[in-house]
Parts: structure tokens; C-alpha cells; sequence
């Protein structure tokens, strides 16, 4: 097996033999969607603690409603699916040792996925959406994005047949998990019948409890495959690269991506508790999450223990610092997620800022920061630069981020424990002892630190994007150390 292989196999660097460009584009739009999905994040945001703010009554895309899953969108699927896409078309090929397959077709990935990401964007802007959990756009968005999702999945399928190194790397192993799941997840739960061909509205395939039950299916496994396994992929390649280490544990990592995408399938009920949905199913869903604790700290622990013997790095080095404090973040969210699943605590959370509080640990710092340390790590090597422009400004952008991820947490933990308690709360006469305006009232001022945190969080993707234009220039500030160029390709086992 490829044991702990984590360099690039001995294959000098030549521009002709890899496909470098499209990565590039890839590169450039992840950083395009973070800003744009981080800067409507803002947005809403301040309308939920100011509800005026940059809205016009005579403009409805200004509208929360309108605005929220384009923030949700734009954020997972726009700027997290191009850093996948990315990431993906670059590990593929150092890797397999081989040119990424496919020439025409892979750029017809790119740009049909940047196409939907605007046919989906402008869907939600003028309300034409299925209005489910995640507002997901109509039927023909939904037919081109099942059209490029296959031109991926054969893409990378015909690169890893081509490969010349004869084992498959677990980097690969995720990916292809992430792309073959969110493609059944987006079929299945997007199942819908046009009202007409030419019209833009059409009914679900489901009704009532099963649609429910099929949302929160795909819900909870588009986190599970897209925001976890895809990025899980980022990890094993890109900590023990930037490390200039092998990946601490192949055998782990073979256990923990087989029990990873075994378990997490069935784990989607557990947003249904106390709902119509058979108690059965309900506790199905909440044991097979608890059960995620195992794999999740098991990859956790392969993530960290990588750094064995070169902790020192994340003293000098923020773009380590930024990928192991990512790997601790997903460390917390996924105890976090099983502890909210029980079904006794879940009757406090649910419903409650706990979830939104949970849910952007995640998105911010595990999928935030594993994203924005891997695009540290391939500007330099893309581009062929010794080093990014500056290292201070790296460092300014993960202390910025992670203060802001800590403000809007820490905001949502409390309001959100406060509201569950707050709607709990009986007075003498077996009345509720506050009404639901009470409890509006009440998280206001956690609600403007939650804005003040997504300030900040942008203001470092803000300087990030700085940092990678003057990097993109060949601009070097000679004050700074930039030794942190790629490493040279090793191949070393590991236990």
C-alpha cells in the first residue's frame, strides 16, 4: 500500500506534465466566493440584529429570506465546492503521477460549475427556489449540475485509471467518496416534477414525513460528504506535505474513511426528533451519530499526530498553524454534533442559536481554515514563488479569523442555550414564563457580537485575498522569511 506517501513520488516539476492552469482558475474562484458568501453572511447578519439594514422594501432580493440561502450557497457550495474542486484536480494528479484526464471536458467542469453557481445565485434573488431546508434551486439548475457532476466523477475516474503509481492514496479514497455520494444525495433529494417545460416551478417527488425524512437525509450527509470528506481529503494531503511528514497512521486512515462513510449515511434522523417520524427511525439516526465519535476522533488523531517530530512548525509556520488548528476545530464539532443528537438534549438545542453556533464551528473552522491553508499552500507552488508575499499578513488573517470564529460561537452557545431554557420555563400557574418577544429581545446583544465575529472572519479573507495578489504578482517583501517553499518530494513510511 502507498504507506504514509505524501510527496510527489519523485516527478520533477514540469509545467507540461501536470495540468496547473485549470487548478489556478480553481484557485482564484474559491478566494472569488469566499469573500462574495462571506460579505452576504455579514449582511444578514446585521438585518437579524438590525432589521433594516440594507434592505429595501421595493428591492425583495434585499430580503433575509432571499438573502440567507444565497449566503449558504455561496459559502458551501460555491466557495467550499471550488476549493473541492480545486484541491481535488491537483492532489489527483501528484498523486497518480499523471496529467489530469479528460483536457476539454475538465474546463467544462469548472465553468458548467461556475454556471450553476449563478443560475442557482440568481434563483434565489428573484424567490425561485423548492423552498426546502436549504432553499435548493429549481428543477433546471438541478439538471445542470447533475450533468457536470458526472463529467467530474469521470474525470477523476479516468486520471486514477491512468495513474502510474500503482496504489490509490486515502486522499483519493475521500474524494471519490464525497463525489460519487453528493452525486446520489443531489438526485435523489432534488427529485421533482416541472409544472411545465418551460416554466421554472415544479412539486417534489416527496410529500409530508418522507419528504422530511429524504431532506434531512441529504441535509445531514451533504455535511457528512461534501463539508467532511471532501475536505477530509485536503487534510491527509496537505498537513503532511506542508509538515514535510508522513501521515501518521495509514491503517487508521483506512479504518477511519470505511467506518466514516458507513456510519455516516444513516445518521441524517436525528434532525427529526419529536417529529411525525417513527420513533425507530428517530433513535436509528441518533445511535449511528453517537457512534460517529469513533471515526471522526480517530481522523482527528491521524490529523495532529502527523506533526510528530515537527511541532516546532507551528511556532514559525501560520499556514501549519491554520491546518491543525482546522483539524482541532473538526475535532469539536463532530463531539459537539453526537452530544446534540441525543435526543434528551436535542429537546433544549433544536431550533435554538445552539444549532447556528455548532453548525459555523464547523463551516468556519474546519472547513474554513483547512480551505484557506490549503490555498496558502498551492498559491506558491502554482505560481512557482518561493514563499507568499507575507508571512505577517498570514498571521494577522488567522489571529483575525479565529477571534472572529470565537465571538460568534461563544455568542451562539449562549443565546442558544438561553433560548432552549427560555421556552422551557413554567411559572406557578403552569404558564410560560416568557414569551417568545421576551426571548427575541433577549439575544440582541449576542446577536451583534455573532455580526462583529463574521466582521472580522471577512476582514481576514480580506487580506488573504491581498496576500495572494501580490503573491500572484511575484512580489516578495525582502524583510520576511519565505523559505516556506514546497518540500521536496519524499517518499517515507509510516506505522
Amino acid at each position: 500500500m502507498l504507506v504514509g506517501h505524501y510527496g510527489d513520488g519523485g516527478l520533477k516539476e514540469n509545467p507540461r506534465e501536470y495540468s496547473e492552469t485549470i487548478v489556478k482558475y480553481g484557485t482564484i474562484a474559491s478566494m472569488f466566493w469566499a469573500v462574495a458568501g462571506l460579505l452576504v453572511g455579514v449582511i444578514i447578519a446585521a438585518q437579524i440584529s438590525f432589521p433594516n439594514f440594507l434592505y429595501f422594501p421595493d428591492f425583495p432580493f434585499t430580503n433575509f429570506g432571499r438573502l440567507r440561502p444565497l449566503h449558504t450557497s455561496a459559502v458551501i457550495f460555491a466557495f467550499g465546492g471550488n476549493v473541492l474542486l480545486a484541491t481535488s484536480f491537483y492532489v489527483v494528479q501528484r498523486t497518480c503521477r499523471t496529467r489530469l484526464v479528460g483536457g476539454v471536458w475538465s474546463w467544462f467542469v469548472f465553468w458548467g460549475y461556475q454556471f450553476f453557481i449563478v443560475i442557482a445565485a440568481t434563483g434565489y434573488l428573484i424567490g425561485i427556489t423548492q423552498s426546502k431546508e436549504y432553499a435548493e434551486p429549481e428543477w433546471y439548475a438541478d439538471i445542470w449540475l447533475t450533468l457536470v457532476w458526472v463529467v467530474y466523477l469521470l474525470v477523476f475516474l479516468a486520471t486514477l485509471a491512468k495513474r502510474k503509481e500503482p496504489h490509490i492514496y486515502v486522499a483519493n479514497w475521500f474524494y471519490l467518496a464525497f463525489i460519487v455520494t453528493i452525486a446520489l444525495l443531489h438526485v435523489v433529494n432534488n427529485l421533482a416534477v416541472p409544472v411545465s417545460f418551460f416554466g421554472s416551478r415544479s412539486y417534489s417527488a416527496f410529500a409530508g414525513v418522507q419528504d422530511a425524512l429524504t431532506q434531512w437525509w441529504y441535509g445531514h450527509n451533504a455535511v457528512g460528504f461534501f463539508l467532511t470528506a471532501g475536505f477530509l481529503a485536503i487534510m491527509y494531503y496537505f498537513i503532511p506535505k506542508r509538515a514535510e511528514r508522513p501521515v501518521f497512521s495509514y491503517r487508521l486512515s483506512i479504518v477511519h474513511f470505511w467506518s466514516l462513510i458507513f456510519i455516516y449515511i444513516w445518521a441524517g434522523p436525528h434532525h427529526l426528533h419529536y417529529t411525525a417520524l417513527p420513533e425507530w427511525a428517530q433513535t436509528l439516526g441518533m445511535t449511528f451519530s453517537i457512534m460517529l465519535w469513533m471515526p471522526s476522533w480517530g481522523g482527528m488523531i491521524n490529523g495532529l499526530m502527523t506533526l510528530s517530530g515537527a511541532w516546532d512548525k507551528l511556532r514559525t509556520d501560520p499556514v501549519i498553524r491554520m491546518l491543525v488548528v482546522s483539524v482541532a476545530f473538526y475535532g469539536m464539532s463532530t463531539f459537539e454534533g453526537p452530544v446534540m443528537s441525543i435526543r434528551a438534549v436535542n429537546s433544549l438545542s433544536h431550533y435554538t442559536d445552539w444549532t447556528i453556533g455548532h453548525v459555523h464551528s464547523g463551516a468556519l473552522g474546519w472547513v474554513g481554515f483547512i480551505s484557506f491553508g490549503a490555498i496558502y499552500c498551492l498559491v506558491p507552488w502554482l505560481w512557482k514563488r518561493k514563499g507568499m508575499f507575507s508571512r505577517a499578513l498570514i498571521e494577522w488573517h488567522f489571529w483575525l479569523a479565529t477571534l472572529g470564529i470565537l465571538f460568534y460561537i461563544c455568542a451562539m452557545w449562549v443565546s442558544g442555550i438561553l433560548q432552549g431554557l427560555w421556552w422551557k420555563t413554567y411559572n406557578d400557574l403552569g404558564f410560560l414564563e416568557y414569551s417568545f418577544v421576551d426571548t427575541v429581545e433577549a439575544m440582541h446583544p449576542f446577536y451583534i457580537i455573532r455580526m462583529l465575529g463574521g466582521v472580522l472572519y471577512l476582514a481576514g479573507a480580506l487580506i488573504m485575498v491581498y496576500n495572494v495578489y501580490k503573491t500572484i504578482r511575484g512580489e516578495v517583501k525582502a524583510s520576511e522569511d519565505v523559505a516556506h517553499h514546497q518540500p521536496a518530494a519524499i517518499d517515507q513510511p509510516a506505522e
